[in-house]
């Protein structure tokens, strides 16, 4: 509500605009109303608090994903969240190249179909690594076909099969997923499971393989939100009051059965100067800092957990466990 001036006041607001101390045109221009345009082709459905939560939910789906590719191919992945935007799905199929790899999955009991694209750049660079290619040699050259091969395929459908099972494990908190896989395409013009205005939110993660970086895409129909829209507020997800889930220790523990450890047994040590060392012949020996009868010591990762006494089994040399030492030297 506009304050009632007093006489002294307009005639000093009259006397300012007469002699020119205050611009009428700009004071009409500070009370014209701001207008800001809206793009119906391209309406905003989520707002910035669903788009917040999405954030922390494909975050860590790229750390998931990063630690599951370097694990699968034995190399050093990085897989990094780049943005979050919400446009139509024909404006996604427009920002691909014809020739992609596309990974095309529904995740029930939500609604609509969702899809990976991989650059092909990414893929061909997958499937030599996952052939056994020992090359480090950055590369940033283009491919130089078209297609892949029946066994190209298959390997890449291997690896669409991890980025799915990401996808389920990163909304448990949220809502219960079952991921399916339903094709492989690489013709992105040939995808029409999807109307060309349908909004879509379109996840950009950038990816670094061996030199080689791109991006994969991630899109997501606004179908697969709708009835989930409750849970992506900001007061759910902290302050929902879920209890832990019991079984997310057994599934942590699960994962953990499966990770490889390297075991040494150390049978002695010695000092020798490097002349003797030179000499060394066949027939020789080393005199060892450890009698006969003493334990050898069995080590984790380079920590020593067990004491251990050597012997044979079926014609194979092994060891037998005779203490916990629980990663103390000293013992």
């Amino acid at each position: 509500m506009n304050p009632v001036l007093s006489q002294q006041e307009i005639d000093a607001l009259m006397a300012g605009m007469q002699n020119g101390e205050i611009d009428v045109a700009v004071l009409e221009e500070q009370e014209q109303v701001k207008v800001k345009d809206y793009d119906f082709k391209r309406p905003v459905r989520l707002s910035k608090e669903y788009i917040s939560t999405l954030k922390l939910v494909f975050e860590e789906y790229a750390k998931i994903m990063e630690n599951t590719l370097t694990t699968q191919l034995r190399t050093n992945v990085s897989l990094v969240l780049k943005s979050i935007e919400q446009i139509s799905f024909d404006e996604f199929l427009h920002s691909v190249s014809f020739f992609t790899l596309m990974g095309i999955f529904h995740a029930d009991p939500q609604p609509g179909i969702q899809m990976i694209e991989i650059n092909p750049q990414v893929s061909f660079k997958l499937v030599e690594i996952m052939c056994g290619s020992a090359n480090d040699v950055t590369s940033s050259q283009e491919p130089d076909r078209d297609y892949f091969t029946e066994i190209e395929r298959a390997i890449l459908e291997d690896v669409m099969a991890q980025f799915g099972a990401v996808f389920q494990t990163v909304w448990r908190d949220i809502t219960e997923l079952e991921v399916h896989m339903d094709s492989i395409e690489t013709n992105s013009q040939m995808v029409q499971s999807i109307s060309p205005n349908e909004p879509v939110a379109l996840i950009t993660f950038e990816i670094e393989l061996m030199g080689c970086t791109s991006f994969v895409n991630l899109c997501i129909p606004y179908v697969f939100f709708e009835t989930i829209l409750d849970k992506l507020s900001v007061r759910y997800w902290f302050h929902s009051g879920k209890a832990v889930d019991v079984t997310d220790k057994e599934r942590l523990k699960s994962s953990l059965q499966e990770v490889e450890l390297n075991l040494e047994v150390i049978l002695g040590e010695a000092e020798v100067s490097l002349e003797n060392f030179l000499q060394l012949e066949l027939g020789d020996i080393i005199p060892l800092r450890k009698r006969t009868n003493d334990p050898l010591s069995l080590l984790i990762e380079n920590q020593p957990y067990y004491l251990v006494k050597p012997g044979i089994v079926d014609n194979q040399m092994a060891v037998e466990v005779l203490q916990d030492i629980g990663g103390n030297p000293e013992e």
